[in-house]
């Protein structure tokens, strides 16, 4: 079986003309694809009975995530989902909405996607990290959680706006789904959300780094340092390599210089772990002049033994950068209650 949702554009284009249609077809499944969200083949009544027949008979489908879990923050601002994906795994997906800056215009949507059923990087103070790796998700399913928060936004007259690739999982790890399915949202003819409205996170992985920035997207990189010396680093991040502070800023520093888009370090502030006066002076060293901007990200309650600093601790650690020229904003996290927020999400624990 394959999914429609699969398909680029120019596939989908290829694959009607060697059916023996003629290429406007493609358009007739395309434009539902994304903007009707039908469920079946034969919610498509713009192309020929004959045509719709012959895509089922060949082992076309449209597959959908099937929600079977959901819950909303307190200030209803953030929904997490727990979607079945028609592949035997749930996984959670995150829909985080923002007022928007003109009066009575569309809240900004800011949909966090996930890329693999769990996650291998095993971070210590990470939820996903802690529950291990199961399994790595194929672009349509990436795709579909997508689509999925699509489709509740229409109906409340809204529209996705952006996307945070900071979900279940290492994106780099599942590097040809992911950019399969980010050509995917981003084609013109496809879900057509903007280069410039996505950002993807990563731990580090310094391969994937330059080969995004060889890709000609227009897309944010968010890197996780979390530490500004690899002797902590290694501690946060087992899988870390042995200068893997030096790499990964250095993996930075190439991909703004290709691409032109300024890198974002993410921080998780931990309380008597990465967070004193010291280590911020160390990181603003580290950093100063580079052009680059720091995410300072109080931890979230997760199953690990890790406390959020004090207000009064991240606001000084937030000082120190600035004062150094670093620039550097706190992270407002949203979902927090509801496990929602960042290093929170995990299958088997839900609201």
């Amino acid at each position: 079986m394959t999914d429609l949702y699969r398909l680029l554009p120019e596939e989908m284009e290829k694959l009607v003309i060697d059916m023996g249609y003629p290429r406007y077809r493609a358009d007739q499944i395309l434009l539902p694809l994304y903007y009707k969200f039908p469920k079946d083949i034969n919610d498509i009544p713009q192309l020929p009975k004959k045509l719709r027949e012959e895509l089922v008979e060949s082992g076309y489908t449209i597959g959908s995530a099937k929600e079977t879990h959901r819950v909303v923050s307190d200030d209803g601002d953030t929904t997490k989902l727990l979607l079945d994906l028609n592949n035997d795994n749930a996984v959670e997906t995150v829909l985080m909405q923002y007022p928007s800056s003109k009066l009575g215009g569309h809240p900004r949507s800011t949909i966090c996607v996930s890329t693999q059923i769990g996650c291998a990087m095993g971070c210590v103070f990470c939820a996903t990290g802690q529950m291990g790796f199961k399994t790595n998700l194929a672009a349509e399913h990436i795709v579909s959680q997508v689509i999925h928060f699509a489709e509740i936004l229409e109906k409340r007259g809204e529209h996705v706006t952006n996307l945070v690739f900071m979900g279940m999982g290492e994106p780099m790890a599942n590097y040809d789904e992911m950019i399969r399915a980010i050509r995917i949202l981003t084609h013109d003819r496809g879900f057509g959300l903007g280069q410039r409205h996505i950002t993807i996170s990563t731990i580090g992985i310094v391969s994937g780094i330059d080969k995004l920035a060889e890709e000609n997207l227009q897309i944010g990189l968010a890197i996780s340092l979390h530490s500004p010396n690899n002797k902590l680093r290694k501690e946060l991040v087992p899988t870390a390599g042995p200068n893997s502070v030096e790499d990964i800023i250095e993996a930075g520093r190439r991909y703004f210089k290709k691409t032109g888009r300024r890198v974002t370090f993410e921080y998780a502030l931990m309380d008597g772990i990465n967070d004193s006066a010291e280590i911020a002076e160390e990181l603003a060293k580290l950093l100063k002049g580079n052009g680059s901007h720091v995410n300072l990200i109080p931890i979230n309650p997760t199953a690990g033994d890790f406390k959020r600093p004090s207000k009064n601790r991240v606001h000084e650690f937030e000082r120190i950068l600035s004062n150094a020229g670093v620039n550097c904003t706190i992270r407002v996290e949203k979902g927090t209650e509801i496990s929602a927020a960042c290093g929170q999400l995990r299958t088997d624990i839900i609201g």
